[in-house]
């Protein structure tokens, strides 16, 4: 993989071409900056692409904080690793952000990523299909990270209205031990995975490859090449042993409001 001609694909295509979430979501282009606002605080809403230097960051920044200030929100900047100025870490910092665990941009080329599911004895994989689905697949992630996921509800909702595949879950008897999302992105090559986690007892058993094989079978119908993950610790070993590589670095940046 030309990991520098695919990382630019991946820069126009995801960061400065991302698309609303779900209905009353909008993308916004202003000032150097593109940014998602949610429908509601509950939405995702930030940063995703910025073009800054030295003289415009501080302003940019403090222009964000008033835009989310104003509507009641807390914002997250996601920041990569090749974003300019060089020290805009440190000025977002300076401005009461707060970064959390740094995740890994990994991308593969589907045609090379095994869609063989293969899944421990007992249990089964469901395509999330109506409200109840969306209700297990959410279950199934708070457990899994250890924190309530209203936004999660909402754009699983949101990617139902959409007719969007949204999300599978992995049942052992009529209880949600897994659950992941993915996002298709027309007009794009690319393909995304989110949202991939497993209650404790289970990990360790083939049920994250299981998902991660389920929806590179989904995006291959759909003509898509390239299978995108922002990794954690926990999946980046994981994601490596199946073919993806490493593109860039990415720290969330998290204003929340007092």
């Amino acid at each position: 993989m030309d990991r520098d001609r695919v990382l630019a694909i991946f820069d126009r295509d995801l960061r400065q071409g991302i698309r609303a979430d779900g209905p009353g979501a909008r993308v916004d282009r202003v000032g150097g900056v593109v940014r998602h606002v949610g429908a509601d605080a509950d939405g995702w809403n930030g940063v995703v692409w910025s073009d800054l230097d030295d003289g415009t960051a501080d302003v940019a920044i403090a222009e964000q904080v008033e835009y989310f200030t104003s509507l009641g929100r807390g914002f997250e900047w996601k920041l990569y690793g090749y974003d300019r100025p060089a020290d805009l870490s440190g000025r977002l910092r300076a401005a009461g952000f707060v970064p959390e665990p740094e995740e890994t941009v990994m991308v593969a080329d589907i045609e090379e990523l095994p869609t063989s599911v293969e899944l421990p004895e007992g249990v089964r994989l469901l395509p999330v299909t109506d409200a109840a689905g969306v209700e297990l697949a959410v279950a199934a992630q708070e457990r899994a990270f250890g924190e309530a996921r209203p936004y999660q509800r909402q754009l699983l909702l949101g990617q139902l209205a959409t007719g969007m595949p949204p999300a599978v879950v992995a049942m052992a008897g009529e209880v949600p031990v897994s659950a992941a999302r993915m996002e298709l992105h027309p007009g794009t090559s690319f393909a995304s995975l989110w949202g991939g986690g497993t209650v404790p007892e289970w990990r360790g058993r083939g049920i994250y490859r299981a998902l991660v094989a389920f929806r590179t079978r989904i995006a291959a119908e759909h003509g898509y090449r390239y299978l995108q993950v922002d990794a954690s610790d926990r999946s980046r070993p994981i994601l490596r042993r199946l073919g993806f590589v490493p593109l860039a670095v990415t720290t969330p940046y998290v204003l929340t409001l007092e």
